[in-house]
């Protein structure tokens, strides 16, 4: 994609971040947000590159894959505002979405809970021969979870379409992912299981979509799982009350430098890209009114959906 498109994406994805925690000041979100304020160019990149049968399992903070992978805003802002979306009828919220129509599982807040769940899914697809890919999100601390090692060893032994990406954003949680490994880069941990693996600038949506590319049609083709470690830097905290008291003193400043939508915005010119800062603004003002107009989820309906 040109530099204009990879931009309004990546901005679409920072400009609805930026308005939901003002959602939750006025009282029509409840709940943490989990932002991914500076990694917009990870699942830009990523889901440029998907095909429409690929299945996508993200983090809790995964609010970027369900908008790059085109998930209508007004359902999105809906699901989150606890009304009667299309996506999960306000039962999902921000951490617990899913759009399977998409291609989108789910969201999991197990510290690398959906591998083993995508590892599934790429199971069913080699033995359903449908020819999908499953492209499973995780962060850098998941990488030291047990059942993620387990998960990344049955999909090298049985060469299983999967796609791994860990997008690196300097810290689990509150702890600094330098203190977390002896063994850099992250992406060596693929490797051990002889898993090709390679460590991108996560910043960069050119460098995104190359990688992810060459991963998918990888694991699409018969070569088994594939990782991708995405270094970038997220700006904001690990929730949205987080009062981020253990950065190092300038350690954001020099990030946002490098961020995603300033690097593109520099790149466009400020006309270009405040033209398409407005536009977006608007679409996303437009999609909130939408919402608004949802019913509220019905309580009466709790029980809807539920299995014994």
């Amino acid at each position: 994609m040109d530099q204009a498109e990879a931009f309004r994406r990546c901005y679409r994805i920072r400009r609805v971040e930026e308005v939901l925690p003002e959602l939750k000041a006025r009282g029509e979100i409840q709940g943490s947000l989990h932002l991914c304020t500076g990694q917009e160019a990870i699942p830009v990149g990523a889901c440029a590159v998907l095909a429409e049968g690929d299945r996508i399992m993200c983090t809790y903070r995964g609010h970027g894959w369900f908008i790059a992978r085109g998930v209508p805003l007004p359902d999105f802002f809906a699901e989150l505002m606890g009304r009667d979306s299309p996506l999960c009828g306000g039962r999902g919220g921000s951490a617990y979405l899913s759009a399977i129509g998409a291609g989108l599982m789910g969201e999991n807040s197990i510290v690398g809970g959906g591998v083993p769940i995508a590892v599934g899914s790429a199971l069913a697809s080699r033995h359903g021969g449908d020819g999908a890919v499953t492209l499973v999100v995780i962060g850098d601390g998941a990488l030291n979870q047990g059942a993620v090692h387990e998960a990344l060893n049955f999909a090298a032994v049985m060469q299983l379409p999967l796609v791994v990406i860990v997008e690196n954003n300097g810290y689990a949680e509150l702890t600094p992912t330098d203190a977390m490994f002896t063994t850099t880069p992250l992406s060596r941990r693929g490797e051990a299981y002889g898993i090709p693996s390679r460590t991108i600038d996560g910043n960069d949506v050119d460098a995104v979509t190359s990688a992810v590319s060459i991963v998918v049609e990888g694991a699409r083709g018969g070569s088994g799982p594939q990782l991708v470690e995405a270094r970038t830097h997220r700006l904001s905290g690990h929730y949205d009350l987080d009062p981020q008291t253990y950065r190092p003193e300038g350690e954001l400043e020099e990030a946002r430098e490098a961020e995603p939508v300033a690097r593109l915005a520099a790149a466009l010119g400020s006309g270009r890209s405040d033209a398409i800062r407005a536009e977006v603004d608007r679409e996303v003002e437009a999609a909130i009114d939408e919402a608004r107009a949802v019913p509220v989820a019905d309580p009466q309906t709790a029980r809807s959906h539920l299995y014994a």
